[in-house]
């Protein structure tokens, strides 16, 4: 009786000196089954393979694929297995795992005890059935001896040569680092393996990506995940860049329910929409599924993590500047959804890498992980590649706290200090509230107390604000205004507007409907009468968006995450700024948000021993720590 489920087996090469293949079989179309697994297509050939019968083992012979060893293997080690997967496909790839090193050497043994008999071919020469044993230690021979080679080690894929312009098909001149970088992806989709586009805020990763979507054979649609605020940036930039690709926009009430996508078009949907529809999405045969911002499924155990990782295609890319942001475990997370299997399992990786790296500052642990994922992750700096972007300065700008401010900040610390801040979660918690409080505070009495009002004359920080934007209003120049609170955003914009006699001053927030937004975007980039300044939701406007009209760009409050920052400033400094940018970040003298800008510049050490980021540090300090941090230096407060 012939098997349905597909099947994989390893067959060793008559020739000693050569490695073996990797061979597909079992359904009646087995090319077809493995390529809708995201396997090679390898040539068609035949084998004789043991396979169960009627409850005895026998001899048959069955049409296969066969797949060069250095070809074949880093597709099946990424392979995410489930319940409908065969045993023989469940035990080859656990060998392919520890052939790589990513599991222990020591469950080799056993393996060969649990090999199931349609894993075990019969040699070529259909004289000599291979026993476990032998044939998985013949396996590891040829994988290690074919990794050891230049052209069969997964390094090949940074050392693929750059696109040439001519066969780039997006309507737009790339630069060479994003011809390097297509021709990167190229090499990803060529090897249907998956990969992290991991370049600097700015550099243009979605043009990277639209040239090779449009240079696939389109036989099938590719998916697109983003953040809702960048859902109609997308489909802009698709028809900007390559007009000659079906856009599908899976949004809103009126998207499609069911049934197919059309082949060679480009659907694009949010994170939401992926976890409402992830049964129809995951039943789509897609080419390339990309996820774009995707520090959106850093956290693996998030239902958003879990549907990006149903979702079937030959080629999975993640897009995000900041493919570490707090833990290491994010880039597990991510990686896990661009090449399952390939760091191991999450307990795993936090005892080889996360914990030496994080606990012990482990530069040797770093320095593996960082040649583990470097074949598959692309990461470039914008200092280094984009030398024709104007100067980017910044500047920290201190505010005095007024008394007001002085007296309600005294009493939140010293009402926590009262209560205590306990243990576990629970202290977790209390950190954050103290912080969100002082924080509130800085930012102003008004959004602290939950008032409308009366504004002027309360906040040190305002009052500097509105100084620094009025000067550059009187110059002419357009600014972005960046506040992690929706509260103090409207309270910027109604008060802005007042002192500064401006019509309205607009405020992008997640509460904005797409269309809302898309035309508020426009009208600031390309305007007749562009408003002089734009206010943005952290959130909601920190990713995806292009801003550039914009040459001063104030973070009214800090956020505790650098990385966070950087990504909102770059929604203007980026390709296609001609001016010079000037950042300024508010930081109120003699509180938290002083000493934390200092903080926040020396704790980006973990993640820049992988990919260059910041990491989450503050809820782990110590009470003596934490006293320190918060408490009010009483000699700048204004009077």
């Amino acid at each position: 009786m012939r098997p349905t489920a597909l099947q994989v087996t390893f067959c060793p090469d008559p020739d000693p000196s050569e490695p073996g293949v990797l061979v597909w079989w079992g359904p009646p179309d087995p090319a077809e089954a493995a390529r809708r697994r995201g396997l090679p297509e390898g040539a068609p050939g035949r084998l004789r393979c043991v396979v169960p019968e009627d409850d005895r083992l026998t001899v048959t012979h069955l049409p296969v694929r066969l797949v060069p060893l250095d070809q074949g293997l880093p597709a099946l080690t990424s392979l995410a297995v489930g319940r409908q997967s065969s045993d023989s496909l469940r035990a080859w790839r656990t060998a392919g795992l520890i052939a790589m090193g990513h599991r222990d050497g020591s469950q080799l043994d056993r393996l060969a005890e649990l090999l199931p008999p349609a894993a075990n071919p019969i040699s070529r020469d259909g004289e000599t059935v291979w026993r476990p044993g032998p044939l998985l230690r013949t396996f590891l021979r040829d994988t290690h001896r074919t990794f050891a080679r230049p052209h069969g080690r997964p390094d090949r894929l940074r050392e693929v040569p750059a696109a040439a312009p001519a066969e780039v098909r997006v309507s737009a001149t790339l630069r060479p680092y994003q011809l390097e970088g297509v021709g990167w992806l190229r090499a990803i989709a060529a090897a249907r393996t998956g990969g992290v586009l991991a370049d600097d805020m700015g550099l243009g990763k979605t043009l990277q990506t639209i040239a090779l979507l449009a240079g696939r054979p389109g036989d099938r649609p590719h998916l697109v995940v983003c953040p809702t605020s960048v859902v109609g940036n997308w489909a802009r930039e698709l028809h900007r860049f390559a007009p000659g690709l079906p856009v599908v926009r899976h949004h809103g009430t009126d998207r499609a329910t069911g049934g197919a996508f059309p082949a060679g078009s480009v659907v694009v949907t949010s994170y939401s929409l992926l976890l409402r529809d992830i049964t129809m999405l995951a039943d789509q045969d897609w080419d390339v599924a990309v996820m774009d911002e995707a520090q959106q499924i850093k956290n693996h155990t998030s239902q958003t993590a879990k549907a990006a990782r149903r979702i079937p295609a030959a080629v999975r890319l993640a897009l995000t500047g900041t493919p570490v942001e707090n833990r290491l475990t994010e880039l597990w997370s991510i990686m896990d959804y661009t090449n399952p299997g390939l760091l191991g399992t999450t307990k795993a990786f936090a005892k080889r890498f996360a914990e030496p790296v994080e606990q012990r500052g482990d530069t040797g642990a770093a320095g593996r992980l960082r040649e583990l994922v470097a074949p598959y992750l692309l990461r470039r700096l914008k200092a280094d590649v984009a030398t024709d972007l104007p100067a980017k300065q910044e500047s920290i700008v201190a505010c005095s706290l007024t008394s007001e401010q002085a007296s309600l900040y005294r009493t939140a610390v010293s009402r926590a200090w009262d209560t205590g801040f306990g243990a576990g979660i629970e202290r977790h918690g209390r950190i954050l509230k103290l912080l969100t409080e002082l924080k509130q505070i800085c930012n102003h009495p008004a959004q602290h107390l939950k008032q409308d009002g009366p504004l002027r004359g309360r906040s040190g920080k305002l009052d500097r604000a509105t100084e620094m934007l009025a000067e550059a209003v009187s110059e002419g120049a357009q600014s972005l205004v960046f506040t992690q609170y929706r509260v103090m955003g409207e309270l910027l914009a109604r008060h802005l507007a007042e002192r500064l006699a401006l019509p309205e001053v607009p405020f992008l927030h997640g509460g904005v409907r797409q269309p809302d937004r898309d035309v508020m975007v426009a009208r600031f980039q390309n305007g007749d009468d562009p408003p002089p300044i734009l206010i943005v939701s952290l959130k909601a406007g920190g990713t995806g968006l292009n801003l550039t009209a914009a040459s001063h760009v104030l973070h009214y409050d800090r956020w505790w995450n650098p990385a966070v920052e950087d990504q909102a400033t770059d929604r203007a400094h980026r390709i296609g700024q001609d001016k010079p940018v000037d950042v300024y970040k508010l930081v109120t003298g003699g509180t938290l948000e002083e000493r934390i800008a200092d903080l926040l510049e020396r704790k980006r050490s973990i993640a820049e021993a992988i990919t260059g980021t910041g990491e989450d540090w503050i809820t782990r300090l110590d009470d003596a720590e934490l006293r320190k941090l918060v408490l009010l230096s009483e000699a700048e407060v204004a009077e």
